[in-house]
């Protein structure tokens, strides 16, 4: 569910104390656009939406919720708005617990 060696990459190249910060900004931001993520924006907004997700979820290492965000972004860019919206949310909430769980636990470095 986290690439924990792309986390630990993370941390390594820009410190504990940015590490942190990037952490939270992801968090808030993803935070938003999973409160307002909707088909009936249309598929450019979904497509859009879904691929920040994707690649900022990539980029933490939430690779499984990164692996749904990726499919709902190709899904919307051909136009295909029966995006399974439920289970990237799903996926978020369990990353995000799995995340937090992982950090104050044996994955942190």
């Amino acid at each position: 569910m986290i690439a924990w060696d792309r986390v630990n990459e993370l941390r390594d190249e820009i410190g504990a104390n940015d590490f942190d910060e990037v952490v939270t900004l992801f968090l808030e931001e993803a935070d938003a656009v999973i409160l307002r993520i909707s088909r009936f924006a249309g598929a450019k907004a979904l497509e859009c939406d879904l691929h920040f997700l994707k690649g900022a979820a990539l980029n933490l290492g939430f690779s499984d919720f990164a692996n749904f965000c990726q499919d709902g972004e190709r899904r919307a860019a051909s136009g295909d708005l029966e995006v399974d919206l439920a289970q990237v949310c799903a996926s978020y909430q369990a990353s995000k617990r799995a995340f937090a769980l992982g950090c104050s636990g044996a994955h942190a470095a």
